[in-house]
């Protein structure tokens, strides 16, 4: 099942202002992303993966940027977003998960409540790129058709979307990565013993 997808060019300043500003409706806001941030920090430092380079893409008003600096204060960060509006706001680079492409790949790349707005074709080839960009562990949150149906608040989530099966993403996922739960995805070849139910799945 589709939705119809919010074009890149909406994604505006209301649109922030919705999702991120007012609290009544935002999504999410600093708070839940530094708890967030927190796990996948002390889980990479477990696992015994160094973070010195950091590449979030979506990174909207950049809620991890002060998670990163907090958790790894050596480790050089790089918003990447595909709103204009939010380019010329916070300087971020302009790029899309599709096909941004960054100088040397990074330890931890960041893809937050991205994909679901891609269409399939899109959602492969972006997967495909965060691998290439990808290191050490990938963070990916993805909205999916369970999590509109049983999981979200949908006063707050923004539904014009594309939901998808989990097992969608899962399928194309378990190419590059081990999956180690909580939404962190480790490459294959990034030298980390996992044990049996460390895995994900």
């Amino acid at each position: 099942m589709a939705r119809r997808v919010v074009a890149p060019t909406r994604f505006d300043a209301a649109y922030y202002a919705r999702f991120y500003g007012d609290r009544r409706t935002r999504v999410a806001d600093a708070a839940s992303t530094r708890r967030l941030g927190e796990f996948v920090c002390a889980y990479l430092r477990f696992l015994g993966l160094p973070v010195r380079e950091v590449v979030d893409l979506g990174c909207g008003l950049g809620h991890w940027r002060a998670v990163i600096a907090a958790q790894f204060p050596r480790a050089r960060y790089t918003g990447v977003e595909v709103s204009d509006y939010l380019c010329r706001r916070y300087g971020w680079q302009k790029g899309s998960a599709v096909d941004y492409r960054h100088p040397r790949p990074a330890d931890l790349v960041i893809c937050q409540g991205v994909l679901q707005y891609l269409d399939a074709r899109q959602a492969r080839a972006a997967i495909d790129n965060l691998a290439r960009l990808t290191r050490g562990a990938l963070y990916l949150e993805v909205l999916t058709r369970t999590d509109w149906e049983e999981n979200c608040d949908r006063s707050v989530t923004d539904g014009a979307v594309h939901l998808r099966t989990g097992a969608f993403y899962r399928r194309l996922l378990r190419r590059h990565f081990h999956a180690c739960g909580g939404g962190l995805f480790v490459r294959r070849d990034a030298g980390v013993v996992l044990f049996e139910l460390e895995h994900a799945g």
